[in-house]
């Protein structure tokens, strides 16, 4: 019943841009806390960012200044900006939701399937 699929990924070049989507459906998505995960191959999966329901943002210092997450609550998508992306951002890039509505926890309701985001050199 509740889906999150995630868009959006791609080839690009080191310093290029990307900007991923979530599309979310069967769940109260405004009074969700929502996020980005990645996992590049051989590491654990990572905590990217996340939004509140009000709009609080936590991100991981890794991407801080080059990555923007936002949500739009009206169109239920949640989105991820990738700005001056380097090749250590390459990984499978995770759309999440979770009930807490306030701080992303460490075991999350819902994923997405995921999506490929490669940066080469």
């Amino acid at each position: 019943q509740v889906q999150l699929v995630e868009s959006g990924g791609g080839l690009v070049q080191a310093g290029g841009s990307l900007r991923l989507s979530c599309a979310v459906s069967g769940l109260r998505f405004s009074t969700n806390v929502m996020g980005w995960y990645r996992q590049a191959p051989g590491k654990q999966r990572e905590l990217v960012a996340y939004i509140s329901k009000v709009g609080t943002i936590v991100s991981a210092d890794s991407v801080k200044g080059r990555f923007t997450i936002a949500r739009d609550n009206a169109k239920n998508t949640m989105y991820l900006q990738m700005n001056s992306l380097k090749p250590e951002d390459t990984a499978v890039y995770y759309c999440a939701a979770d009930k807490s509505s306030i701080a992303m926890p460490n075991m999350v309701d819902y994923w997405g399937q995921g999506t490929q985001v490669t940066v080469s050199s």
